[in-house]
């Protein structure tokens, strides 16, 4: 008895983008030959990954900076966990968020997203300077598309089905990818129903969100078909537990496999990134861009004169 291999995704797979140029504040970026870096800043007591280290107003303004100088294109800033717990009100968490976009766009022209889900957080964010709202919860309050809409922000709809900050247990589907990509194909329509031009839209499956480990290696797997779409599709995969699950490593034990993932995923298609380890991330993203022939390399030496390596330097006299 034979069985077929699982589909996968076609090396080099060439997303049909609808707009390949996107422009956000004074950063463009050509996604049909470009993977934008996005960086994970949590002012968050609790985040899931770095416990509260960055939740001090000097400490996410740093870290947002340090990403820049380490490779971000782009610093995704958060309030509030995805994860199910007690909701935070509008006020708080725009005086979470706020302080930190306004002095990052003071200090750098990088790409700034916020992580909410809240229109009244999102317009203070755009007015402080987010050019990029990140809806993790796919846009569970339409008002938020008519806050994106008139301020001709940028918007990452994001596929997850539990209510804000709620338990979903066991999730099930058919057919994971088909179902998550026919999710984000509805809510584009909303976005568009309301305003949202379409090269304002990115769209993200969601790795993690409401899905087990074996739904997101499958979306990893078949990410092409997300990224069929036609709307940059962004994959944030950065040391989540299906990683873990995967290679049964803590979150501190995930880079290489956070790596492994994001590469992937570029090659299915994925055109931002979304990853904690900034510097390291930044590197694979390089040399996938160079296989790609999108990058040229930084210096050629390797068997490029008449001998294999560059001579050795003059001893100096007298030594």
């Amino acid at each position: 008895m034979t069985t077929s291999a699982p589909a996968t995704a076609a090396p080099f797979y060439t997303p049909p983008l609808l707009h390949p140029v996107h422009r956000f504040g004074s950063r463009t970026i050509d996604f049909s030959r470009q993977v934008a870096l996005m960086a994970i800043i949590n002012r968050t007591p609790d985040s899931f990954y770095d416990g509260g280290a960055t939740f001090a107003l000097d400490a996410a303004v740093a870290a947002s900076l340090a990403a820049v100088d380490d490779g971000a294109d782009w610093v995704d800033i958060g309030g509030v966990p995805f994860a199910p717990g007690p909701a935070l009100s509008a006020e708080e968490e725009g005086d979470r968020v706020v302080p930190v976009i306004a002095a990052v766009a003071a200090a750098s022209d990088v790409i700034i997203s916020v992580d909410t889900f809240l229109p009244e957080v999102a317009a203070r964010s755009i007015a402080a300077g987010a050019t990029v709202i990140n809806d993790t919860t796919g846009l569970s309050n339409p008002d938020m598309a008519s806050v994106v809409a008139e301020s001709g922000a940028h918007v990452v709809i994001t596929h997850s089905l539990a209510r804000p900050r709620t338990v979903f247990p066991r999730p099930q589907y058919d057919d994971v990818v088909s179902e998550v990509a026919a999710f984000l194909a509805r809510k584009v329509e909303l976005a568009l129903s309301f305003g949202v031009p379409a090269d304002k839209i990115i769209v993200d499956p969601g790795h993690d969100l409401n899905k087990n480990t074996l739904h997101t290696l499958e979306i990893t797997r078949r990410f092409n078909e997300i990224a069929a779409l036609g709307f940059p599709a962004l994959a944030a995969v950065s040391n989540k537990d299906f990683i873990g699950e995967t290679l049964n490593q803590a979150k501190d034990d995930r880079l290489e496999g956070s790596l492994a993932a994001g590469v992937v995923c570029m090659l299915g298609g994925a055109r931002i990134l979304r990853m904690h380890n900034v510097a390291s991330a930044s590197s694979a993203i390089g040399m996938t861009e160079a296989v790609l022939g999108w990058r040229r390399p930084a210096y050629l030496r390797h068997n490029m004169g008449e001998a294999n390596h560059p001579a050795a330097p003059a001893t100096p006299t007298g030594s």
